[in-house]
């Protein structure tokens, strides 16, 4: 936005970032993360720190450069992110539970990863390795993300926040001790599966009161591992899996367990699981195998109008262990997709929605994960996401998490500020809040 607009929304800035960094203790830390949000917003094709400095410098009519203090606070001042999130998912949810109160949303919390192509070798986590950005494998850093979305009933207007980030180490970055130590990556980090770090998220965004949809693709959901976690955690989802996926149908007759001779272990498995003499398919071939069951679907208004496709749905059970004798999972809805003039379905769907859920809200979950595309596109163009030119972890995190920020603010937009004197949209009262129009200190970040 142009220095007018922010000029105009300087108050409201300050009044939710206030809310938002209020774990950040220092006066001085606040009010720099309050400017680089303002850098953030500000039209200028470069976000980094440095492209920023000059720009908020003459919007300020400040005599010094910040250049230096934005990068101090980025990158070697030690304040926590994790708290920042923690306001953010808060507020995210309290804005919820008032579009709920004024008549019913949906909310999907969408897991998804990103690239942020780099050159060279130092900067903390970038390698060779597949991005979806690139579209092929390149030299970038992945971040898995946690986004939460949220549309009125029916409607295709709503909005979407990115409220966590999870920077993924490879194998060889975690390997190396004295790259990591030079990226100060923290001590005692080690590589782990995306998946991984997306159940981490998702336990910290229940915590903070962040319920809804899981939605993913099949590169979280064809994992068992992450499906069984997200079950533990009590969330409901509906996710991509891949095409050899195995299944069974869901009345299949397993046979009954065996019962105990007395001696060994108590058998735990049911006989025709034990003996091997039960199959699973595959669930693409599940599906083409039940083709007249395929009709057309109408799932929301796009842009270039209706969004329509042929889907058919089953209650099957995923069986990824059956030729290893492991009993299959709970039963769950199959969901696939197949256009017309395609030779097999093109999308499948693992959903535990309740047995009673109508085909077209399973599409419509499954499809939601079109607000991700949206996001992205307007933290990277217009919010400088992966314009982070340092090399550290803090750093990264420091400016992701800012940017985060910066993106909830114009999600904020939307609707009017709480009345003066009242508790923001969280619930929470920051305590010695600094005055939301003051300008950075001259001092140093620490």
């Amino acid at each position: 936005m142009d220095e007018k607009r922010l000029g105009q929304l300087q108050e409201r800035l300050g009044t939710f970032l206030d809310e938002m960094t209020a774990g950040l203790g220092r006066q001085d830390r606040r009010r720099w993360a309050q400017t680089y949000v303002r850098g953030l917003l500000l039209d200028g094709d470069r976000k980094s720190a440095g492209a920023m400095a000059g720009r908020l410098a003459a919007v300020d009519r400040a005599e010094r450069d910040y250049e230096q203090a934005l990068q101090q606070f980025l990158g070697a001042s030690p304040w926590d992110d994790r708290p920042v999130r923690d306001a953010l998912a808060r507020w995210a949810a309290g804005r919820a539970d008032e579009g709920e109160e004024a008549g019913g949303i949906e909310r999907f919390v969408v897991i998804d990863d990103t690239g942020f192509p780099k050159q060279g070798e130092r900067s903390v986590a970038v390698a060779r390795q597949y991005s979806g950005t690139l579209g092929k494998v390149g030299n970038c850093q992945v971040a898995v993300t946690l986004q939460f979305a949220s549309q009125a009933g029916g409607s295709a207007a709503g909005e979407v926040v990115c409220l966590d980030a999870a920077l993924y180490l490879p194998k060889g970055w975690a390997a190396d001790a004295a790259r990591c130590r030079a990226a100060g990556v923290p001590e005692g980090t080690a590589h782990r599966p995306k998946w991984e770090l997306a159940l981490e998220m998702l336990g910290r965004a229940k915590a903070n009161g962040i319920g809804g949809l899981v939605l993913a693709d099949a590169d979280y959901g064809g994992n068992a591992a992450f499906r069984a976690g997200l079950e533990a955690q009590g969330w409901r989802y509906a996710v991509g899996i891949d095409s050899n996926t195995a299944v069974v149908g869901a009345g299949e007759d397993l046979g009954a367990v065996p019962p105990w001779p007395g001696v060994g272990p108590k058998p735990t498995r049911p006989q025709r699981v034990r003996d091997g003499t039960i199959r699973a398919v595959a669930a693409a071939g599940w599906a083409s195998g039940h083709a007249p069951d395929f009709r057309a679907v109408t799932w929301r208004q796009g842009s270039r109008g209706r969004m329509r496709g042929r889907f058919a749905a089953w209650r099957v059970r995923p069986a990824p262990g059956l030729s290893a004798r492991q009993t299959p999972g709970q039963a769950c809805w199959l969901l696939a997709e197949w256009p017309e003039g395609e030779a097999a379905p093109t999308k499948l769907y693992f959903s535990n929605l309740p047995t009673s859920t109508p085909l077209k809200r399973l599409v419509a979950a499954a499809k939601g994960r079109w607000w991700v595309e949206q996001s992205y596109q307007q933290m990277k163009e217009e919010l400088g996401l992966d314009h982070f030119e340092g090399r550290s972890w803090r750093g990264w995190h420091h400016h992701v998490t800012l940017v985060m920020l910066a993106y909830a603010f114009l999600a904020s937009l939307r609707t009017p500020p709480p009345p003066a004197g009242k508790k923001g949209a969280a619930g929470i009262t920051p305590p010695n809040a600094p005055t939301p129009n003051a300008r950075p200190s001259r001092g140093s970040v620490v």
